[in-house]
């Protein structure tokens, strides 16, 4: 390896010494590169490129020449532009100064922009300050009775006085329970002069809808309140839906008219004397609702007074009736209905899918007893109440999942597990066909469905031996009042509107004969 410092060389020779370094000996070592050969002129030009990426070899020889270029050719089209010179407007018509303040006057602008519009005029000597502010000589207000308000609160609230708010509670309260005033109710005031501000505006005028048939007012009249009722008149004529069931029965009667807890009402109740699987499209419902309108114009819908179903060849009508001991059951138009101490099918349209005995657990893959029926149900269908009873328990209960057991006379119980809800509470009284939960699948369980027991002196027994429902028939005095009653109501129009001969047939029932 040659180093970087010259050497020099010494040549013997007659004429004289010559000494050469290394740089001149090797020239293409210097530096440590080879010099690169001349090239043409050509060839050069044919190497240049105008067309130089910007974006590549950021601040090289090669970019800054791109960057120049880039800027000649913009600045060459910028020289060609042409000029834009402004466009030229007719000018509008110049209002006079007396126009002008008018204009100010009437215009509705900021006052940042020149408007007088809410600028107050300016004081004067004619100007003299008050004293005090003169009063309304009345004000009418309007108060909203709230949920778990009292009546006087909300009259004291809105400025009448502790005294005369409880001279009014009195007056109503004599007229009408408070406790029935539903929450929501817009209460009419009207607050007198008063002789100065250190004290109350007397009452002179109250009026609200105390009742769905009943308005009261108070006035003042000779310096005292006085309390008028204005009786509001009501129609009670029942509502009538009829249609074809097609796809749905439910969203049939919704749309019919039929309110959605009328026609549940009315799906239970068939449920206990048809099938639901047996109810074709074709087939067409009929029920009867207890509605009341006032004249004017609210609605209010009670419970499903009948419940009617043709198929075709067989037609069911049924009606609320209360049986011997005072309880209301449905009864057909024979006089024939359920009995307290029956025992009914706790899911609607539901079918047996494991039935009472030893089986092999699905889930843990043994067998053992199983101490109940399973009944296959959708998810959040209902379940009643077998029977009348009182609940036991009502949570979560190991493998049963949410669990609810009823005691019922002689001994009797009922259990229902697998709950994905439950509604009954534990110390409850619970009657045959209440919702007590809704199907589920909780606990140890393959899907949704209701595990239902029974058991009879703590001993579980064959819910499939039990007889879930038994009949009583109406006779004398008692099956003409009811036959009497189911046709008027059957005299009654779609829609609403009864007949003169349902106006009999009521008035019959009503004379016992």
């Amino acid at each position: 390896m040659f180093r970087k410092q010259d050497i020099s060389i010494a040549q013997q020779g007659p004429a004289a010494t010559a000494a050469l370094s290394l740089r001149e000996m090797l020239p293409q070592f210097h530096n440590g590169t080879a010099p690169a050969p001349a090239r043409p002129l050509r060839a050069r030009l044919d190497d240049f490129d105008l067309l130089v990426d910007l974006g590549a070899d950021i601040g090289s020889r090669t970019w800054w020449r791109g960057f120049a270029t880039c800027l000649g050719l913009c600045g060459a089209a910028l020289s060609f532009a042409p000029g834009l010179p402004a466009l030229e407007m007719p000018g509008g018509a110049t209002l006079g100064e007396a126009q002008y303040q008018e204009m100010r006057a009437d215009g509705i602008a900021p006052l940042a922009y020149g408007a007088d519009t809410g600028r107050r005029a300016g004081a004067t000597r004619a100007v003299e300050p008050l004293a005090d502010t003169p009063e309304r000589p009345s004000i009418d207000l309007t108060a909203t009775l709230g949920r778990g308000d009292g009546f006087a609160r909300t009259l004291e609230r809105v400025g009448v006085s502790a005294d005369e708010a409880n001279a009014v509670v009195k007056m109503v309260s004599g007229a009408v329970a408070l406790g029935q005033v539903k929450p929501g109710t817009r209460v009419e005031l009207t607050l007198g002069r008063r002789p100065n501000k250190n004290v109350a505006r007397p009452l002179d005028h109250l009026a609200f809808r105390a009742a769905f048939d009943m308005r009261l007012g108070i006035e003042r009249e000779n310096g005292a309140l006085a309390l008028r009722k204005m009786p509001i008149a009501v129609d009670n004529t029942p509502l009538r839906v009829q249609g074809r069931v097609g796809s749905s029965l439910y969203r049939a009667a919704r749309a019919a008219g039929a309110p959605a807890g009328a026609v549940e009402a009315y799906i239970k109740a068939l449920a206990s004397r048809v099938s639901m699987n047996a109810i074709g499209a074709d087939s067409r419902f009929d029920l009867i609702v207890a509605q009341r309108r006032a004249a004017t114009g609210e609605v209010e819908t009670g419970g499903i007074l009948m419940a009617g179903l043709d198929r075709g060849k067989t037609t069911l009508r049924m009606m609320k009736w209360n049986d011997a001991d005072g309880r209301e059951s449905w009864f057909d138009a024979t006089g024939t209905g359920e009995t307290k101490g029956a025992m009914k099918m706790p899911v609607t349209g539901g079918h047996t899918t494991s039935s009472f005995g030893m089986r092999r657990h699905p889930l843990l893959k043994f067998s053992r007893m199983h101490k109940g029926m399973d009944i296959g149900a959708p998810m959040g269908a209902p379940i009643y109440a077998a029977t009348d009873g009182l609940v036991k328990f009502a949570g979560w209960h190991g493998g049963h999942g949410n669990y609810v057991m009823i005691g019922h006379a002689d001994g009797m119980a009922t259990a229902y597990a697998h709950m994905s809800r439950i509604v009954a509470r534990p110390g409850q009284h619970v009657r045959m066909g209440q919702v007590i939960g809704y199907v589920g699948s909780t606990g140890l369980s393959t899907g949704p469905h209701l595990h239902y027991e029974v058991y009879k002196g703590g001993v579980a027994i064959n819910p499939a031996t039990m007889k879930f429902q038994t009949t009583l028939r109406l006779a004398g005095g008692e099956l003409a009042r009811f036959k009497a009653r189911l046709s008027g109501l059957l005299a009654t129009r779609i829609g609403g509107g009864e007949t003169k001969s349902a106006a009999k047939a009521s008035a019959a029932e009503a004379a016992g004969d």
